[in-house]
């Protein structure tokens, strides 16, 4: 366009040249004939600058006619072409969100029955241990006499001499429960790793149905981590998760296992394992730890849908 308008410039410079040339006074020698000539092809040639400046004014309208449309065109497409992207984007974000919200159901779900199974196997075993008890105590070892005697009479001498036997003491007497978990927590509590750990170990051995049996357990497990030696303590919150599913500190259990399996570079099984806790106690504070420790290593949450 700009070389338009300098061919325009200099045509309207030659018209106007044309127009000086025509009113500059002719000698008086000259023939009226060359006059009328030269009046003649200055006239012609105001006529070609006219109809050529028409014909540029029309060209130049269409030309900026084309240029507006396909400005108008192009910025119409760009905002077609923003607005699928946006759509194929949402489409895509749903259709992920749905995916890894029933791939977490169907793992939750096949979570749920390894639970299930390993505390039926621990019920059916638990079973297995009081009936070998209850026949040990129902029927006495082999060679031993049946206590028909006296009472006062084995307090006293024999006629032979022999000083009686004293009785032997109960074996295996269960120690009091919460005097046990409360000295564990408080030497857990005091680095006194070994100790809390006996201590933990016999609430369970003696104690395995109770509720704080779980406890006990997840604290063995924060010894090991602890102390560092994250496949014990996964193996420790393993088994609170799979032996006491109800504990108060399964949640607890399994931000720990995720933490311990990161610190083992088990990225994607730790991953799994923070996702996994998140699905199954979305509102406590270990959900909550979880998502920052997830966001801080840039992995997107899928929110979790309202039920």
């Amino acid at each position: 366009m700009q070389i338009a308008q300098k061919l325009r410039n200099r045509l309207l410079t030659v018209a106007v040249l044309a127009v000086v040339l025509a009113s500059v006074p002719v000698p008086a020698h000259a023939t009226s004939k060359e006059i009328i000539e030269l009046q003649t092809q200055v006239q012609q040639l105001l006529d070609m600058v006219q109809r050529l400046q028409s014909t540029l004014d029309g060209r130049f309208g269409v030309i900026q006619h084309l240029v507006e449309q396909t400005a108008d065109n192009a910025n119409q497409m760009s905002v077609t072409v923003n607005a699928l992207q946006q759509k194929i984007n949402a489409q895509s974000e749903a259709g992920n969100g749905k995916l890894d919200t029933v791939s977490g159901q169907v793992q939750s779900l096949n979570d749920s029955v390894d639970e299930l199974k390993s505390r039926i196997a621990k019920l059916d075993k638990s079973v297995h241990d009081l009936q070998a008890q209850l026949q040990n105590i129902q029927s006495p070892p082999a060679g031993a006499a049946p206590a028909t005697q006296n009472p006062d009479q084995n307090a006293q001498p024999s006629d032979t001499g022999a000083t009686p036997v004293p009785s032997a003491p109960p074996a295996n007497v269960a120690p009091p429960l919460q005097e046990t978990f409360q000295a564990g927590l408080r030497d857990y509590n005091s680095a006194h790793y070994a100790v809390a750990a006996g201590e933990f170990q016999d609430v369970l051995r003696y104690y395995p149905l109770d509720e704080m049996a779980g406890t006990a357990q997840f604290y063995l497990g924060e010894i090991a981590y602890r102390q560092q030696n994250y496949p014990d303590a996964v193996k420790a919150y393993n088994a609170v998760l799979e032996g006491f599913p109800g504990s108060p500190k399964a949640a607890a259990a399994q931000l720990r296992k995720g933490l311990a399996l990161l610190q083992l570079n088990k990225r994607d099984a730790g991953i799994h394992e923070l996702r996994l806790l998140i699905q199954r106690h979305p509102q406590t504070p270990e959900a909550a730890q979880a998502r920052a420790k997830l966001n801080g290593m840039g992995i997107r949450i899928t929110p979790t849908p309202a039920h």
